[in-house]
Protein backbone atom coordinates (compact mmCIF):
# COMPACT_ATOMS: atom_id res chain seq x y z
CA UNK A 1 0.00 0.00 0.00
CA UNK A 2 2.79 2.40 0.96
CA UNK A 3 4.74 1.63 -2.27
CA UNK A 4 1.59 2.18 -4.32
CA UNK A 5 1.00 5.60 -2.71
CA UNK A 6 4.62 6.64 -3.29
CA UNK A 7 4.39 5.57 -6.93
CA UNK A 8 1.15 7.50 -7.37
CA UNK A 9 2.63 10.67 -5.82
CA UNK A 10 5.76 10.32 -7.94
CA UNK A 11 3.77 10.02 -11.16
CA UNK A 12 1.60 12.98 -10.12
CA UNK A 13 4.66 15.12 -9.37
CA UNK A 14 6.35 14.24 -12.66
CA UNK A 15 3.15 14.99 -14.55
CA UNK A 16 2.74 18.36 -12.83
CA UNK A 17 6.37 19.26 -13.50
CA UNK A 18 6.03 18.33 -17.16
CA UNK A 19 2.89 20.44 -17.44
CA UNK A 20 4.60 23.40 -15.79
CA UNK A 21 7.58 23.14 -18.14
CA UNK A 22 5.29 22.94 -21.16
CA UNK A 23 3.38 26.02 -19.98
CA UNK A 24 6.55 28.02 -19.40
CA UNK A 25 7.91 26.93 -22.76
CA UNK A 26 4.72 28.06 -24.45
CA UNK A 27 4.74 31.41 -22.67
CA UNK A 28 8.36 32.00 -23.61
CA UNK A 29 7.70 31.16 -27.24
CA UNK A 30 4.68 33.48 -27.31
CA UNK A 31 6.72 36.23 -25.65
CA UNK A 32 9.24 35.94 -28.45
CA UNK A 33 6.57 36.06 -31.12
CA UNK A 34 5.82 32.34 -31.27
CA UNK A 35 2.72 30.31 -30.59
CA UNK A 36 4.39 27.60 -28.53
CA UNK A 37 5.74 24.34 -29.82
CA UNK A 38 9.39 24.75 -28.88
CA UNK A 39 12.17 27.25 -29.42
CA UNK A 40 12.46 28.89 -32.82
CA UNK A 41 15.67 28.71 -34.82
CA UNK A 42 17.86 31.85 -34.63
CA UNK A 43 17.03 34.43 -37.29
CA UNK A 44 19.32 36.81 -39.10
CA UNK A 45 18.77 40.53 -38.54
CA UNK A 46 16.91 41.05 -41.80
CA UNK A 47 14.44 38.25 -41.09
CA UNK A 48 14.02 39.36 -37.46
CA UNK A 49 13.34 43.03 -38.30
CA UNK A 50 10.57 44.58 -36.20
CA UNK A 51 9.84 47.07 -38.99
CA UNK A 52 11.05 47.77 -42.52
CA UNK A 53 13.48 50.73 -42.54
CA UNK A 54 14.44 50.37 -46.20
CA UNK A 55 13.67 52.86 -48.93
CA UNK A 56 14.05 56.58 -49.48
CA UNK A 57 13.38 59.03 -46.66
CA UNK A 58 13.37 62.84 -46.51
CA UNK A 59 14.03 64.87 -43.37
CA UNK A 60 11.05 66.72 -41.90
CA UNK A 61 12.44 69.71 -40.01
CA UNK A 62 9.92 70.92 -37.47
CA UNK A 63 12.25 71.97 -34.65
CA UNK A 64 15.62 73.74 -34.31
CA UNK A 65 15.03 75.27 -37.73
CA UNK A 66 17.55 78.05 -37.19
CA UNK A 67 20.30 75.55 -36.40
CA UNK A 68 19.52 73.09 -39.16
CA UNK A 69 18.34 75.05 -42.21
CA UNK A 70 20.81 77.93 -41.99
CA UNK A 71 24.31 78.28 -40.57
CA UNK A 72 23.96 79.52 -36.96
CA UNK A 73 25.96 82.57 -36.01
CA UNK A 74 29.21 82.23 -34.10
CA UNK A 75 28.40 81.94 -30.39
CA UNK A 76 24.81 80.72 -30.82
CA UNK A 77 25.04 77.49 -28.81
CA UNK A 78 21.65 77.50 -27.10
CA UNK A 79 20.47 74.10 -25.95
CA UNK A 80 23.82 72.32 -26.07
CA UNK A 81 25.32 71.37 -22.65
CA UNK A 82 28.87 72.44 -23.51
CA UNK A 83 31.93 72.40 -21.32
CA UNK A 84 34.15 75.47 -21.07
CA UNK A 85 36.66 73.78 -23.37
CA UNK A 86 33.93 73.14 -25.94
CA UNK A 87 33.01 76.83 -25.97
CA UNK A 88 36.64 77.72 -26.49
CA UNK A 89 36.84 75.39 -29.49
CA UNK A 90 33.53 76.59 -30.92
CA UNK A 91 34.49 80.25 -30.58
CA UNK A 92 37.51 79.57 -32.82
CA UNK A 93 35.31 78.20 -35.64
CA UNK A 94 36.31 79.62 -39.03
CA UNK A 95 34.33 78.17 -41.97
CA UNK A 96 36.37 80.05 -44.57
CA UNK A 97 39.55 78.48 -43.23
CA UNK A 98 37.93 75.04 -43.35
CA UNK A 99 36.74 75.59 -46.92
CA UNK A 100 40.24 76.63 -47.93
CA UNK A 101 41.80 73.54 -46.33
CA UNK A 102 39.16 71.17 -47.69
CA UNK A 103 38.20 69.99 -44.20
CA UNK A 104 34.49 70.59 -44.76
CA UNK A 105 32.74 67.42 -43.57
CA UNK A 106 32.98 67.92 -39.79
CA UNK A 107 29.24 68.60 -39.46
CA UNK A 108 28.38 65.42 -41.40
CA UNK A 109 29.65 62.90 -38.85
CA UNK A 110 27.31 60.35 -37.30
CA UNK A 111 26.24 62.51 -34.30
CA UNK A 112 25.07 65.30 -36.64
CA UNK A 113 24.27 63.61 -39.96
CA UNK A 114 20.59 63.10 -39.19
CA UNK A 115 20.28 66.77 -38.21
CA UNK A 116 21.36 67.85 -41.69
CA UNK A 117 18.58 68.61 -44.22
CA UNK A 118 18.94 65.49 -46.32
CA UNK A 119 17.50 62.40 -47.89
CA UNK A 120 18.41 58.91 -46.77
CA UNK A 121 18.53 55.71 -48.75
CA UNK A 122 18.45 52.66 -46.47
CA UNK A 123 19.14 49.17 -47.82
CA UNK A 124 20.23 45.77 -46.55
CA UNK A 125 23.89 45.35 -47.53
CA UNK A 126 23.57 41.73 -46.40
CA UNK A 127 21.38 39.82 -43.94
CA UNK A 128 23.33 41.20 -40.96
CA UNK A 129 24.16 44.73 -42.14
CA UNK A 130 22.01 47.79 -42.82
CA UNK A 131 23.45 50.48 -45.05
CA UNK A 132 22.36 54.13 -44.81
CA UNK A 133 23.37 56.61 -47.50
CA UNK A 134 22.85 60.36 -47.17
CA UNK A 135 22.62 62.51 -50.28
CA UNK A 136 23.84 65.53 -48.29
CA UNK A 137 27.58 65.15 -47.90
CA UNK A 138 27.60 61.83 -49.77
CA UNK A 139 28.03 59.98 -46.49
CA UNK A 140 27.51 56.26 -45.81
CA UNK A 141 26.86 54.54 -42.49
CA UNK A 142 26.73 50.79 -41.88
CA UNK A 143 24.88 49.19 -38.97
CA UNK A 144 26.23 45.77 -38.01
CA UNK A 145 24.10 43.19 -36.20
CA UNK A 146 25.28 40.11 -34.34
CA UNK A 147 28.83 39.59 -33.10
CA UNK A 148 30.51 41.89 -35.63
CA UNK A 149 33.83 43.41 -34.51
CA UNK A 150 35.64 46.38 -36.12
CA UNK A 151 39.06 45.91 -37.64
CA UNK A 152 41.83 46.28 -35.07
CA UNK A 153 44.02 49.34 -35.43
CA UNK A 154 41.80 51.19 -37.89
CA UNK A 155 41.72 54.99 -37.48
CA UNK A 156 38.54 56.71 -36.24
CA UNK A 157 36.14 57.92 -38.93
CA UNK A 158 33.34 60.46 -39.24
CA UNK A 159 30.73 57.69 -39.20
CA UNK A 160 32.50 55.53 -36.62
CA UNK A 161 31.78 51.87 -35.92
CA UNK A 162 28.10 51.08 -35.44
CA UNK A 163 26.53 47.98 -33.93
CA UNK A 164 22.79 47.43 -34.10
CA UNK A 165 20.06 45.40 -32.47
CA UNK A 166 16.29 45.13 -32.68
CA UNK A 167 14.42 46.00 -29.49
CA UNK A 168 10.91 44.58 -29.33
CA UNK A 169 8.04 46.27 -27.59
CA UNK A 170 8.46 49.88 -28.69
CA UNK A 171 8.38 52.26 -25.73
CA UNK A 172 8.63 55.48 -27.75
CA UNK A 173 5.33 55.28 -29.61
CA UNK A 174 6.26 52.51 -32.03
CA UNK A 175 3.91 49.57 -32.40
CA UNK A 176 6.42 46.74 -32.86
CA UNK A 177 9.74 47.94 -31.51
CA UNK A 178 12.86 49.93 -32.24
CA UNK A 179 16.18 49.73 -34.00
CA UNK A 180 18.95 50.61 -31.55
CA UNK A 181 22.30 51.70 -32.98
CA UNK A 182 25.41 52.29 -30.87
CA UNK A 183 28.35 54.12 -32.48
CA UNK A 184 31.91 54.49 -31.19
CA UNK A 185 35.40 55.12 -32.63
CA UNK A 186 34.38 58.49 -34.02
CA UNK A 187 36.61 61.10 -35.55
CA UNK A 188 36.06 64.51 -33.94
CA UNK A 189 33.47 66.73 -35.60
CA UNK A 190 30.64 69.20 -35.07
CA UNK A 191 27.22 68.75 -33.50
CA UNK A 192 26.08 71.92 -35.24
CA UNK A 193 27.24 73.73 -38.33
CA UNK A 194 28.74 76.62 -36.34
CA UNK A 195 31.56 74.64 -34.78
CA UNK A 196 29.89 73.12 -31.68
CA UNK A 197 32.35 70.25 -31.19
CA UNK A 198 32.29 66.62 -30.19
CA UNK A 199 35.55 64.80 -29.55
CA UNK A 200 36.95 61.37 -30.39
CA UNK A 201 35.77 60.34 -26.92
CA UNK A 202 32.14 60.79 -27.95
CA UNK A 203 29.69 57.88 -28.02
CA UNK A 204 26.38 57.85 -29.86
CA UNK A 205 23.18 55.89 -29.21
CA UNK A 206 20.23 56.17 -31.59
CA UNK A 207 16.72 54.71 -31.50
CA UNK A 208 14.86 54.43 -34.80
CA UNK A 209 11.09 54.09 -34.43
CA UNK A 210 8.47 53.77 -37.14
CA UNK A 211 5.09 55.35 -36.49
CA UNK A 212 2.05 56.07 -38.61
CA UNK A 213 0.81 59.57 -39.33
CA UNK A 214 -2.97 60.18 -39.12
CA UNK A 215 -3.25 59.62 -42.88
CA UNK A 216 -1.38 56.32 -42.59
CA UNK A 217 1.93 57.51 -44.03
CA UNK A 218 5.04 56.05 -42.33
CA UNK A 219 7.19 58.44 -40.31
CA UNK A 220 10.58 57.41 -38.94
CA UNK A 221 11.50 59.13 -35.68
CA UNK A 222 15.13 59.00 -34.59
CA UNK A 223 16.17 59.76 -31.01
CA UNK A 224 19.84 60.78 -31.02
CA UNK A 225 21.83 60.68 -27.77
CA UNK A 226 25.42 61.92 -27.79
CA UNK A 227 27.68 61.61 -24.76
CA UNK A 228 31.14 63.16 -24.65
CA UNK A 229 33.17 63.57 -21.44
CA UNK A 230 35.42 66.10 -23.17
CA UNK A 231 32.93 68.59 -24.61
CA UNK A 232 29.52 67.84 -23.04
CA UNK A 233 28.48 68.22 -19.41
CA UNK A 234 25.59 65.78 -19.90
CA UNK A 235 24.09 63.73 -22.75
CA UNK A 236 22.87 65.84 -25.68
CA UNK A 237 19.49 64.48 -26.78
CA UNK A 238 17.64 65.50 -29.95
CA UNK A 239 15.08 63.90 -32.25
CA UNK A 240 14.82 63.94 -36.03
CA UNK A 241 11.93 62.87 -38.26
CA UNK A 242 11.94 61.33 -41.72
CA UNK A 243 9.04 60.85 -44.11
CA UNK A 244 8.99 57.93 -46.55
CA UNK A 245 9.28 58.79 -50.25
CA UNK A 246 7.96 56.62 -53.05
CA UNK A 247 11.08 56.74 -55.23
CA UNK A 248 14.52 58.23 -55.77
CA UNK A 249 13.13 61.01 -57.97
CA UNK A 250 14.38 63.73 -55.59
CA UNK A 251 17.63 62.04 -54.60
CA UNK A 252 20.42 64.55 -55.18
CA UNK A 253 23.90 63.76 -53.84
CA UNK A 254 25.85 66.88 -52.88
CA UNK A 255 29.33 67.32 -51.43
CA UNK A 256 30.05 68.52 -47.89
CA UNK A 257 30.18 72.22 -47.16
CA UNK A 258 31.46 74.15 -44.15
CA UNK A 259 28.44 76.47 -44.24
CA UNK A 260 25.05 76.54 -45.92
Amino acid sequence: MQRSRILTLTLFTLGSLAGLLMTQSGLYAQGRGGRGGGAAAPQNAKAAAVFDPTGYWVSVITEDWRYRMVTPTLGDYQGVPMTAEARKVANAWDPDKEEASGDVCKSYGAPALLRVPNRLHITWQDDQTLRMDSDAGKQTRTFHFGDWKPAAGAPPTLQGDSTAQWERGGGRGATDGSLKVTTTHLRAGYLRKNGVPYSENANLVEYFDLIKEPNGDPLMVVTIITTDPTYLTQPFVVTSQYKKEASDAKWKPTVCSAKW
